[in-house]
């Protein structure tokens, strides 16, 4: 069953408790209503007079179950107003209590002895903060690639969501540093930032980067220029989905078949998937073109990218990465470093 960790503000509270309390005065009222409309069925034995304070006496000794006998019903149609109305209203009274009870302070109780158990068991975990579109699709191909993800959402509906994909689903402010450390963010392996708004990007880099230094950090940007300043914040790397799709849209006027070429490189559910490695000892020496099983499109040397056209520096060398084509099922090589380099090129 999937995991699912909410919390519940202050100001929910509050409406919960003033809800539930004009429940309580409504049922009492109703009670009292009923019951007074009903008096001459009702006994006093002490002086044998029933007044309005008498009523509400009796109505309240009688929802909570005390019954002390002073006041009964003596008629036939009060004791069937007691049978057929004042117990099932004992019944929603008590419900009402126990209900309020659970969720304010068992569910609680609950809640935390869970949080405690699952933030003991998280460790090298991709965090994800937002659970939009783009969010939404980074978890699942997470997930596909085995990786246990955690996402944070401001929304309970999308907190919900992904635990119903499978994750774990945190309700909280991805720019809060009480929220990113509840996701166990000190022992995370990477954070993808997803939120859709680049001012709130900018801050939860900075936070999670302040939280966790040797952290890596991806970020959706939604405006061009805002790029320079994410990296600057902090993000290892980032990924502006307009951009990318308008790339392939512009692609797709005069080709048919390369967009989803890209697509099928780029998820685990293709034929093929890119995917970036350290070279392994024995490929030292050799040219990208000698690279088996795989398809060797790139080195990245000192941070530098080197094309599998451009002559003698093709050759392998130790400390080299290399961005290869795979068949999809065949396992890298080796894993892959939790903190990867990048460059330009």
């Amino acid at each position: 069953m999937p995991t699912r960790l909410f919390t519940r503000s202050d100001g929910a509270v509050g409406r919960l408790l003033l809800v539930r309390l004009m429940l309580v005065i409504g049922a009492i009222a109703l009670l009292v209503a009923v019951l007074w409309w009903d008096r001459a069925g009702l006994r006093d034995q002490i002086d044998g007079h029933i007044s309005f304070i008498d009523v509400i006496y009796f109505a309240a000794v009688s929802i909570t179950t005390v019954g002390y006998g002073d006041i009964v019903p003596v008629t036939d149609r009060a004791r069937l107003v007691d049978a057929a109305f004042v117990t099932p209203m004992r019944l929603f009274m008590w419900l009402l209590f126990v209900g309020t009870a659970y969720e304010l302070v068992l569910q609680r109780w609950i809640e935390r002895w869970r949080m405690t158990r699952m933030q003991k068991q998280l460790s090298g975990h991709v965090i994800v903060c937002g659970y939009g579109h783009s969010g939404r699709y980074a978890a699942s191909e997470l997930a596909l690639r085995g990786h246990r993800v955690v996402i944070i959402d401001a929304d309970p509906d999308a907190a919900q969501a992904a635990a119903d994909d499978g994750h774990i689903g945190l309700r909280g402010d991805a720019t809060r540093e009480a929220d990113l450390m509840e996701a166990e963010i000190g022992r995370a392996e990477a954070l993808l930032i997803c939120l859709g708004r680049d001012d709130a990007a900018v801050l939860t880099t900075l936070t999670a980067r302040h939280l966790h230094p040797g952290l890596r950090i991806v970020c959706h940007v939604s405006a061009l220029e805002n790029v320079k300043l994410i990296a600057q914040a902090g993000a290892d790397a980032t990924v502006q989905p307009s951009q990318v799709g308008g790339y392939l849209m512009a692609d797709a006027v005069r080709t048919q078949h390369v967009a989803d070429y890209v697509t099928d490189l780029l998820n685990s559910v293709g034929h093929v998937r890119l995917h970036e490695r350290p070279a392994r000892p024995d490929e030292a020496g050799k040219r990208m073109r000698d690279v088996e099983p795989e398809l060797a499109l790139r080195i990245i040397r000192n941070g530098v990218a080197v094309g599998f056209w451009e002559g003698e520096a093709t050759v392998i060398r130790n400390g080299d990465l290399l961005l290869v084509v795979q068949p999809v099922g065949d396992p890298p090589a080796t894993p892959a470093p939790s903190r990867l380099q990048t460059g330009s090129g």
